[in-house]
């Protein structure tokens, strides 16, 4: 398929920001199946499959407490064993969503700056990448600490995530787009001053995204380009 080429009387922002699960990567049940692991490697009961879906996106700590009932002195081996799974197994189960790589080369050719704003921890974000061969498409990779042990973000905020891709993008937040498929992208969109693109392709549940203040939200990436054009002129 040739590439995707963007017409030069096309604006788009200076930076587009992306999630990494449910809207770059499909986990195909790494990540849920790998939460399944952690809990049972513990003697912990297994949620419902609706409530394993609901933690693909917050930071794994906060969505087990929160939205599995894991005691917080427990949460350290479930995390640790989910890793441990997800780097052998889980990674090797998800998928890059079609449209993804067309759309990156796109923006990329265009002199978009590009960047990953993750809750995953940066190395393990930085593997997944590597593994599909999306490391290179990005100018930034900004993930959570790779110390399981750190407190995560009060509520799952990823605004000091946005704030730190950008500023190694050397660009304001407003001059951003912000493209997530949970209401974490968005919130840390609208507290930064950055637009919003919710990517309808992933694990919100119904409304989410728009209920976040969503500037716009698309079901599928092949709207992506379309999406995040700003205007016509040069």
């Amino acid at each position: 398929m040739p590439p995707v080429v963007i017409p030069r009387t096309r604006q788009y922002p200076r930076a587009v920001l992306f999630d990494l699960d449910g809207t770059l990567v499909d986990p195909a049940g790494g990540i849920t199946r790998g939460i399944e692991h952690g809990l049972k490697s513990n003697g912990l009961p297994v949620p419902a499959p609706e409530i394993l879906d609901d933690l693909v996106g917050p930071p794994l700590a906060i969505g087990l407490e929160e939205l599995a009932g894991v005691p917080a002195a427990s949460i350290p081996a479930v995390v640790r064993d989910y890793r441990a799974w997800y780097r052998e197994q889980g990674i090797a189960l998800s998928v890059v969503y079609p449209g993804i790589r067309d759309a990156l080369a796109a923006l990329k050719g265009a002199g978009v700056a590009l960047a990953v704003v993750t809750s995953k921890p940066t190395p393990l974000a930085k593997t997944l990448l590597a593994h599909h061969g999306l490391v290179e498409s990005f100018d930034v990779i900004v993930g959570t600490s790779a110390d399981e042990t750190a407190a995560p973000a009060p509520g799952g905020a990823k605004d000091h995530l946005l704030r730190e891709a950008a500023s190694t993008l050397n660009v304001e937040p407003s001059e951003c787009t912000m493209v997530g498929d949970r209401r974490f992208d968005i919130l840390a969109a609208k507290a930064t001053g950055a637009r919003s693109l919710g990517a309808g392709w992933g694990f919100a549940p119904a409304d989410e995204l728009a209920t976040a203040g969503a500037d716009a939200e698309i079901a599928e990436p092949q709207q992506l380009l379309g999406a995040l054009l700003l205007t016509e002129e040069a």
